[in-house]
């Protein structure tokens, strides 16, 4: 079910929100602004119903800053005004569309179902973690590279994920997926919490993006963090064996330890890279190296390699 949220301090009109779309969605009220982008930065929902008949400044503001975000900027949001006089230069309010109050009971509904349409035709984002997908991950890296930025990108791969989900079913399977990418999202957005980028590969594999210093940290609280969440997964039995027996790729019955994380970086501070290809490549690469040591992992890429003159 898709996740509304709701900004408003009028009790009514949460309530009157919650009535009309509770059957058809996820809604979760917060009366101030601070207290909705904590919870946006931890799982990010669907649209955000803005009520600025009851905000003050600080919602706009609070908003604006959220979508000027690249990794929240496709988030659609609905602004509730009580009437046209208050309506204001859109250019100082980034929302996508605006309802009159009176409007609610007749046109709420069908402007949410069209904000989600017009937003997954709009930008691809992954259904399961709400992250940026592929089109965007590879515009974000080029765009830093066009640029000419020092940055690290980082690859993540979930490794033994297959048996997981041979054992336990796609439905379990797709938590681990989902708490891999809330974990990245936060402890990224907690070092980094501006100019930073995590985006969703598909299936078990991540990116993020990072200032270079800031990198080799945020992996080693990311792979503690993941190991430390780990076991929870399992069954009892299976969390007292420390992993599970499954079958592999080639129909053998073996036994398979905890999922592990396994994570690549490079960085553009020592190579030249010129198109996103080269550089998800080498961090690809750097990936596959952390796959092969025991458990989770992470390896950075020290080569320093100069342009030929």
């Amino acid at each position: 079910m898709k996740t509304v949220i709701v900004v408003s301090a009028d009790n009514l009109f949460i309530k009157t929100i919650q009535q009309i779309l509770s059957r058809s969605f996820r809604v979760l009220s917060f009366g101030g602004v601070n207290a909705a982008l904590e919870f946006i930065y931890n799982e990010v929902p669907d649209i955000i119903i803005a009520d600025v008949i009851s905000a003050e400044q600080p919602i706009i503001e609070g908003l604006n800053g959220l979508k000027g975000d690249p990794l929240f900027s496709r988030i659609p949001v609905l602004a509730v005004f009580r009437d046209q006089s208050f309506i204001r230069d859109w250019e100082d309010f980034l929302v996508e569309d605006y309802l009159l109050r009176d409007d609610l009971e007749r046109d709420l509904l069908p402007r949410v179902n069209l904000a989600n349409v017009r937003s997954s035709r709009v930008v691809e984002i992954n259904p399961l973690t709400r992250l940026p997908g592929n089109i965007c991950i590879n515009r974000e890296i080029q765009q830093r590279l066009d640029k000419n930025e020092i940055f690290a990108l980082a690859y993540a791969d979930i490794s033994e994920f297959k048996p997981f989900n041979d054992r336990y079913g796609f439905s379990r399977g797709d938590e681990v997926i989902k708490i891999t990418g809330r974990l990245i999202l936060n402890i990224v957005r907690s070092k980094q919490p501006e100019g930073s980028f995590i985006g969703h590969i598909g299936g078990d594999d991540f990116v993020f993006i990072m200032e270079r210093n800031l990198m080799p940290e945020a992996c080693t609280d990311i792979i503690h963090a993941f190991d430390s969440i780990v076991p929870t997964l399992y069954d009892p039995a299976d969390r007292q064996n420390n992993g599970i027996e499954s079958v592999d790729r080639r129909g053998n019955r073996m036994f398979f330890p905890f999922v592990a994380l396994a994570v690549g970086v490079t960085d553009t501070a020592n190579r030249h890279f010129s198109h996103f290809g080269e550089l998800t490549e080498v961090v690809s690469e750097m990936k596959s190296l952390a796959k092969k040591q025991k458990g989770s992992a992470f390896c950075l890429d020290r080569r320093i390699i100069r342009p030929s003159r």
